[in-house]
């Protein structure tokens, strides 16, 4: 019987042969005791050949002096011929550097004992794995006894138990511990540094709208749709490994997410070929006993070095694709985006340092000035946040007020803001007791109305400071008042009556309902800035000689919008007022207030209160 040198199970998931176990034990004690020439006769005896265990005595040359019956069977060959054969190609040691180490050292009486599994190849074609202990007889004989044990058995056992824990049983798929095996093993050093390419692809997919399948028509066709998903998998699996040194391992990760693994991959092209393949097998309608299905399925691609990448990181980057592939409109692939990843990353160190932000005073305010269209005295200001991160800087309201009204943190935040701008007005008010009060403009999100009591917050914020009900504004967006009713409409009722200002913030981007806005507790239109910027030039001609006469819609636009609310019995005010062209224009068809870069930018409140100490300012002489 020849041995095998152990190399790869038959299939993926048996465990690889190896040495799996060696004992050094303490050396054999000395023996005093005197033997005669026959002790080995003795030994060898009648005991010795009835004996289950498979034995032999081997020479310290590493010959076999005698074996037993149950030895030649287990080999596929009579004892007699085991005679002088050298052990260890009996059964395979010397293939093993280890193994072959350690048998030596005990045939030289250096080591107690070695043990030891190896796989050889019977002479009717099946392997065999065997356990082999070779262990030191007395010193006078010279020589040392092997046994050998079939363990077959008990790891084909052990290989059928390891693939039921490695595969999915509705797929019959690897799953989610043998996908992270491989993937492990394909990103350790060894495995890339001497062969292949060094890059490692991967496809994470799961199906668009499974959930609803298991829901409609229940668990059995979903889990048969599952089946027939995987089949369509492993062959565009199969015909992407054509030609190649290995094929892309499929895995099933749970759920209806799937993976298809690319060890060695050539490139992002390789991938998004194997995406594209996928998504192809994938239109056919799917035929479940009757149940005509069609599915489709969002596939993140991920390619890159093996060299410092781990597992962890390589499946958040899928992961993270796999979200934008679905955001992006579903039944496609798309392909990592270091860029669009970091901005990702940004927005979620943003998102979850919002609260903690509060809490710590990391936000600021700064006031634009509204200002009188006829007389250009500063008649009140704006309230803008800012938030002072101690990473990004000084941010603007647009890089974290949409992640505050996800999360729910603009009801803190907003509260927050309000009580301080109330303040501020409260102290200029203080401060500069000659000059008529300021209005403080707050802008305030849809989700404050809902998630929380705004009326109750105001009449305590106006109580706390002082600031009379008049000089404070609330702005909120034209799509979110227009579409109120219910509690948000009932609120803003109620703080009318109070005497709280209501204003509609970018009036006219929306599909304002206008016979509504009669019946709104509304008291000021904001003109959004897209209207203003149709007023720039005073003159036909732009610097260059081309024509720059603003379109004459623009104007009629803007003063039809302005009759209307003064109708009403609203104020207007046009934001983005950039150019004294615009404020004149502006001026002559009504609008009653402007905000823009031609009066002030943002500014902090000392600058608010030196603009309250200019007489000119105050009496509306010149502009701010």
């Amino acid at each position: 019987m020849s041995g095998t040198s152990e190399g790869p199970a038959p299939t993926a998931d048996l465990i690889r042969p190896a040495v799996t176990e060696r004992h050094i034990d303490t050396p054999p004690r000395t023996t005093t005791t005197s033997a005669s020439p026959s002790s080995t006769g003795a030994f060898t005896g009648a005991a010795f050949a009835a004996a289950p265990l498979a034995m032999a005595v081997v020479d310290r040359e590493g010959l076999v002096v005698t074996a037993n019956e149950t030895l030649g069977t287990l080999l596929g060959t009579g004892a007699d011929a085991l005679a002088g054969k050298v052990a260890a190609d009996l059964v395979d040691l010397s293939s093993n550097p280890r193994a072959w180490h350690a048998y030596r050292e005990v045939l030289r009486g250096r080591q107690a004992r070695l043990r030891c599994t190896r796989r050889l190849k019977h002479p009717d074609g099946r392997s065999l794995w065997v356990q082999v202990t070779v262990s030191p007889l007395p010193e006078e004989e010279r020589a040392v006894l092997l046994s050998v044990a079939d363990i077959s058995a008990g790891r084909e056992l052990q290989a059928r138990l390891r693939h039921l824990q490695m595969h999915d049983p509705v797929t019959r798929l690897p799953n989610r511990t043998l996908f992270f095996e491989r993937l492990s093993a394909a990103l350790e050093a060894e495995a890339y540094e001497e062969s292949g390419t060094g890059r490692i692809g991967l496809c994470y997919l799961d199906l668009d709208g499974f959930k609803a399948v298991n829901d409609t028509l229940g668990h059995r066709i979903g889990d048969r749709l599952l089946a027939a998903v995987a089949e369509r998998l492993k062959r565009c699996a199969e015909e992407a490994g054509y030609a190649r040194p290995s094929a892309p391992l499929v895995a099933r990760l749970g759920g209806d997410e799937f993976a298809l693994l690319v060890e060695d991959s050539t490139g992002t092209d390789q991938l998004a070929d194997l995406a594209e393949s996928v998504l192809k097998a994938l239109q056919a309608p799917f035929d479940l006993s009757g149940q005509r299905l069609s599915v489709s399925a969002s596939i993140g691609v991920v390619e890159r070095h093996a060299a410092g990448t781990t597992a962890t990181g390589l499946m958040q980057a899928a992961d993270t694709t796999l979200y934008w592939a679905k955001a992006d409109g579903k039944s496609r692939w798309t392909l990592f985006d270091p860029e669009r990843n970091a901005h990702r990353m940004t927005r979620q160190a943003l998102s979850s340092g919002l609260r903690p932000a509060i809490e710590h005073g990391e936000f600021v305010l700064e006031y634009q000035p509204l200002v009188g269209m006829e007389d250009g005295r500063l008649r009140g200001v704006e309230a803008l946040v800012r938030w002072n991160h101690p990473q990004f800087g000084m941010l603007t309201p647009n890089r974290f007020i949409g992640l505050a009204e996800e999360d729910g943190s603009i009801v803190q935040l907003g509260r927050w803001v309000l009580a301080t701008a109330c303040r501020q007005a409260r102290r200029w008010q203080l401060e500069h007791p000659d000059a008529p009060p300021l209005f403080v403009s707050v802008n305030v999100a849809v989700r404050q109305v809902w998630d929380s009591d705004l009326v109750t917050d105001v009449a305590e914020i106006l109580a706390e400071t002082g600031l009379a009900p008049h000089l404070l504004q609330l702005e909120l967006t034209e799509s979110a008042v227009m579409g109120s009713a219910g509690r948000p409409l009932q609120a803003l009722q109620a703080l009318s009556d109070m005497g709280v200002h209501i204003a509609i913030d970018d009036f006219g981007t929306g599909y304002s309902n206008l016979a509504y806005l009669s019946r709104l507790p509304v008291s000021v239109l904001k003109l959004d800035g897209s209207f203003v910027r149709g007023f720039q030039y005073e003159t036909s001609e732009k610097h260059d000689g081309t024509d720059a006469r603003p379109n004459p819609a623009d104007e009629v636009v803007v003063e039809a919008m302005i009759q209307l609310a003064h109708r009403l019995g609203l104020t207007v005010t046009a934001e983005c007022v950039e150019t004294s062209a615009q404020a004149s224009r502006l001026r002559g068809i009504g609008c009653d207030t402007g905000q823009g870069w031609l009066y002030s930018r943002p500014v902090a409140p000392d600058r608010i209160s030196e603009l309250l100490r200019t007489p000119a300012c105050r009496s509306g002489s010149e502009p701010v």
